[in-house]
């Protein structure tokens, strides 16, 4: 008896019926053998189609003879690399791939297909465990340079390093099959497994950005997973969570997990609540293909179906390759303390090369002379490459670099920050654009903006800048110098205290935007501001890994509060504070942390900015030579990172355009205000912005203290917010001639010399260093020994008492410590 087929089904190939014990027969081959699939959650109904064609259909497994030959040779030197790692390096630890070699072949067929549909680069991260084979075989890195990295050497250039298997790389890739080249990079990453994910998502995207691929059809990214990682990692979601978002997009990737079927040393029963590790897919609308490891053409055909439908529907596809490891979490540990079942079945496991190449010798596609050929090939060129490893006897850090910037370095002069002022004609249009609206008859604006915008524009009459207009000034004038911009965060479009305005809503048609930059100069670079998803960790990676691509490009991101980066920790310690001096990748991005205790509670107050500071890499007790004029510049080249906490808008511009105009790049840490937004003690005149000025490291006293020095009874240096208090407690009690005040801007790399030259000028004072936040925290901790360091004398702190909270949340006691900060400001 036969049964008719329906039509969303395709194993019958071109038969419409068929009978029960076929059907059946039919459907237990593709669905119960080595392959399993999950695809009936997805949304679109053509990839349900899609996804069921390139598994039904009568044939779709089978390989052709030249294709199952490629597979063994690939096969073979997975395994066999593994093998000679153990050999030669017993006791390194280095996470092998040893039970999951077939990944190599994975890669391999999602590499090469991705040539025949029309991919020019691929950005890749990955875990530890068999990273250094896929850096020989399929990045192609000179086994003499894996090689020589087990080995102590000195390396050529300053800085950490990174263990072998932390390290990234980059190749031009010539695939035979398809005779075209494609770049195959892999990202450096930490130990802290999942932290990498959003970066190479950023640096998928904005490599698509500088190659004008607005459909993802020349760059996608390839994501490794551990299997416990995936399941565990908050970072997962918060990188998948972007897939479909416009502004993050990356137009699809494939996720790709190495299924240990154990987390170092937690069994899955014990590490997740879901029945699989993948299970995250489903938040994505992205198919699972399960594959069996030891079935290595099933591996391949799951690698071919993946690439596939990632390049027809431009979304994400996770595989799920369940394997084992044959070694404990890494080759020194023993996995029987814990797995004693497992570990003996394991034992007893043939190697995957084994298996395949026992079936190709019965099918007679190839003999035991074939494989045994292609086994000693491969071991004379590891023999002889480890010869060749022997001659090295520099590490270079700068071999392993994943994101080169061509011709940078050779078109800057690396003793010269260029000029940051721009002229009256620049500031002109910029201001004046920013402070006129859109035509009435085109646009309904928020009548609360048309306020602003007519503050705006008599501000501007007055040749007078805010902390609005000072941004303004900053981006408009980079977009003018071809200078790509970036900038997300979760409100940037308006700015979380409303003082921005980048973008007009119209408030008569949903959806319609004006977005005020974009229509500065006809030949500008793009200004790409994007509201985020809310998500610190995620959003803060992404930007890290976009400001990767190239020096020329400035990307922020701004926390709605500066509290709030604290959920992306490990960003800041895996990659932006340390990456330089792990794998010399350079990024100059800007991170602004809005900051200042006025009351607003614990969690919206205080950016944290002691952990910045704890985090820099400079020696308190070395003060630079003061005389040096190439000073300022050298303590910039020597740091991780920059930390600043300015309070003029001009200061502001000056400083984001010396994110661009410095010979090389680093990270800026920005304390951002927050009453300072609007408050007119944050305003600069236009000529502050003008050809010849340039960002003030240390603002000196200039009123009446300044012009009678020996009368000042109190020196204050501080940072940030708190000069406004500093500036009304004086104003109150007429103390402006008595009360000198130095305002610290860039706190690292610290300002000896402007410091030193303000302490000598006021000899006569009492030196106290003022700060708003607890004495606990805040700039006090870091610029205390630097201070007395330089001065030679002990120095009085002046803030409020110390405290396990940064700020307290009840208004009596918050006025309680105001009042008591402004008593000890006053006392002379």
């Amino acid at each position: 008896m036969t049964f008719e087929l329906p039509h969303r089904t395709f194993i019958g190939g071109t038969e419409h019926e068929l009978t029960l014990r076929e059907i059946i027969h039919r459907l237990e081959k593709v669905y119960c053998g080595p392959i399993g699939v999950e695809y009936m959650h997805l949304y679109d109904l053509d990839g349900v189609q899609f996804i069921r064609e390139r598994h039904e259909k009568p044939g779709a497994y089978d390989k052709s003879p030249e294709e199952k030959r490629l597979i063994m040779r690939r096969l073979t030197k997975a395994v066999f690399l593994e093998k000679y790692f153990a050999t030669k390096w017993p006791a390194e630890k280095r996470f092998g791939l040893e039970g999951g070699e077939s990944m190599i072949v994975m890669l391999e067929e999602i590499v090469d297909t991705s040539t025949r549909l029309g991919v020019q680069s691929i950005v890749m991260a990955m875990q530890h465990r068999g990273r250094l084979n896929m850096l020989v075989n399929v990045c192609r890195k000179q086994l003499n340079d894996i090689f020589a990295q087990f080995k102590p050497m000195e390396p050529k250039e300053p800085g950490s390093g990174d263990i072998k298997y932390h390290l990234g790389t980059y190749i031009h890739r010539f695939i035979r099959r398809t005779n075209k080249y494609i770049k195959v990079s892999m990202s450096a990453n930490p130990s802290h497994l999942e932290v990498v994910s959003p970066v190479v998502i950023g640096k998928a995207r904005a490599e698509q950005f500088w190659k004008g691929d607005n459909n993802g059809e020349k760059v996608m990214a390839i994501i490794m997973h551990g299997d416990a990682a995936v399941a565990g990692q908050g970072a997962v979601y918060e990188t998948v969570i972007q897939t479909s978002l416009p502004a993050f997009t990356t137009y699809g990737s494939i996720h790709i997990v190495c299924n240990n079927q154990i987390g170092y040393t937690t069994d899955p029963r014990f590490s997740r609540s879901s029945p699989y590790s993948t299970d995250i897919a489903k938040t994505m609308d992205a198919p699972v293909l399960h594959v069996n490891a030891d079935d290595a053409e099933a591996v391949a055909h799951v690698a071919r179906v993946s690439i596939e439908y990632r390049c027809k529907f431009k979304k994400d596809v996770v595989l799920d390759l369940v394997c084992y490891r044959r070694h404990g979490h890494s080759e020194e540990d023993e996995p029987m303390f814990t797995q004693p079942f497992m570990y003996k079945k394991i034992k007893s496991m043939p190697t995957v090369d084994a298996l395949y190449g026992q079936k190709l010798m019965a099918e007679g596609v190839a003999t035991a002379s074939d494989i045994k050929g292609w086994e000693k090939e491969y071991m004379d060129t590891l023999n002889e490459h480890f010869e060749l490893a022997k001659k090295i006897t520099k590490l270079s850090i700068m071999d392993w670099i994943d994101t080169p910037w061509t011709g940078f370095w050779e078109a800057t002069d690396p003793n010269k920050i260029q000029d940051t002022g721009i002229c009256k004609a620049t500031i002109a249009t910029i201001a004046n654009h920013f402070s006129k609206p859109p035509e009435k008859w085109a646009f309904e604006m928020h009548k609360g903006l048309n306020r602003i915008l007519a503050a705006r524009e008599k501000m501007v009459k007055e040749g007078i800048a805010d902390w609005a207009m000072g941004e303004a000034l900053a981006y408009g004038s980079l977009l003018r110098d071809k200078i790509h911009i970036r900038f997300t965060g979760e409100d940037v479009e308006r700015g979380t205290m409303a003082h921005r305005h980048h973008v007009y809503h119209h408030q008569g048609v949903d959806g319609a935007t004006y977005r005020v930059l974009d229509t500065l100069y006809p030949d500008q670079a793009r200004y790409e501001l994007h509201n985020s998803a809310l998500s610190e960790f995620g959003v803060l990676g992404f930007e890290v890994g976009y400001s990767y691509s190239s020096p020329l490009l400035l990307s922020i991101w701004e926390a709605q509060y500066g509290d709030f980066a604290d959920t992306a920790q490990p960003v800041f310690d895996t990659f932006i504070a340390n990456g330089e001096s792990k794998w010399i990748c350079q990024s100059g991005i800007v991170v602004q942390l809005p900051h200042g205790i006025d009351g607003a509670g614990p969690e919206h107050s205080s950016a944290r900015i002691e952990r910045y500071l704890l985090q820099c890499d400079d020696d308190e007790d070395v003060i630079p030579n003061l005389d040096d004029p190439l000073m300022a510049l050298k303590q910039l080249r020597a740091a991780n990172w920059i930390v600043a906490n300015v309070t003029t808008p001009a200061n502001y511009f000056h400083l984001m355009r010396r994110q661009i105009a410095m010979p090389f790049r680093k990270p800026l840490m920005l304390m951002t205000p927050k009453v300072g937004l609007k408050h007119p003690f944050y305003r600069s005149k236009f000529d502050d912005f003008l050809p010849g000025t340039e960002f003030q490291r240390a603002i000196p006293e200039d009123g009446p203290a300044s012009k009678n020095p020996k009368e000042v009874k109190k020196l204050l240096f501080c940072s940030g917010n708190v000069a406004i208090k500093i500036d009304d407690v004086r104003k109150e009690k007429k103390l402006e001639d008595k009360i000198a005040m130095c305002r610290i801007e860039q706190v690292y790399p610290f300002p000896y010399d402007v410091v030193l030259k303000e302490f000598c000028k006021y000899e006569q004072a009492k030196v106290c260093f003022c700060q708003e936040e607890h004495k606990n925290q805040g700039p006090w901790v870091f610029c205390r020994p630097r201070l007395e360091n330089l001065l030679g004398k002990k120095v009085e702190c002046i803030s409020r008492p110390p405290s396990a909270a940064s700020a307290t949340g009840i208004k009596w006691i918050h006025a309680k410590e105001l009042k008591e900060l402004k008593e000890k400001i006053a006392a002379i």
